[in-house]
């Protein structure tokens, strides 16, 4: 078992891979686990820039622009802007219940032995993958030929939702 392991971390981009899902990993986990907002956003931009680095390794550069520039970028400015416009009162904090946490430990070390037992005992194909040339003219082909009527519906989606959204703040402005 110890064997496949340092298989696997014999190449520098196994070891990037590694490095950047346990980033995104913690990072997700950080989200979950903090008592403030802004704590949450800066430990989502953690998660987003380790998907990016994720992507890179996968060899999908643009797809890794993309991540950083809207995800790491705009959303997360996007919800700082929103935790600002917002009123705040103080909250009061949840009691605590370490049988509960107890539970969720027991449960989250659960999965992952499984999700380890799973990925051990797999059987992936192998042989070459041929990445297309130039990802970004692959992904503009694909994404204006075929793919144009979910692109226009998610574009209208996102703006109504952003509409909403000041709408709400709006109103409990008032």
């Amino acid at each position: 078992m110890f064997g496949n392991i340092a298989s696997f971390l014999s190449s520098g981009e196994n070891i990037a891979f590694f490095v950047f899902a346990l980033m995104a990993i913690g990072g997700a986990i950080f989200m979950i686990s903090f008592n403030k907002v802004v704590h949450m956003v800066v430990a989502l931009a953690l998660t987003f820039i380790s998907l990016a680095g994720l992507y890179v390794v996968l060899d999908a550069e643009f797809v890794a622009f993309v991540q950083i520039l809207i995800y790491a970028g705009a959303i997360s400015i996007l919800m700082i802007f929103g935790i600002m416009m917002t009123k705040h009162q103080g909250e009061e904090e949840e009691p605590k219940r370490p049988v509960h946490n107890t539970l969720l430990i027991i449960g989250a070390l659960a999965l992952f032995g499984v999700l380890f037992y799973a990925i051990q005992n797999v059987t992936l194909p192998t042989g070459e993958f041929k990445a297309a040339e130039d990802n970004t003219l692959e992904i503009g082909k694909l994404l204006f030929n075929q793919h144009v009527l979910p692109f226009e519906i998610m574009s209208v989606l996102l703006t109504v939702a952003f509409i909403g959204a000041i709408v709400v703040a709006k109103r409990e402005e008032d």
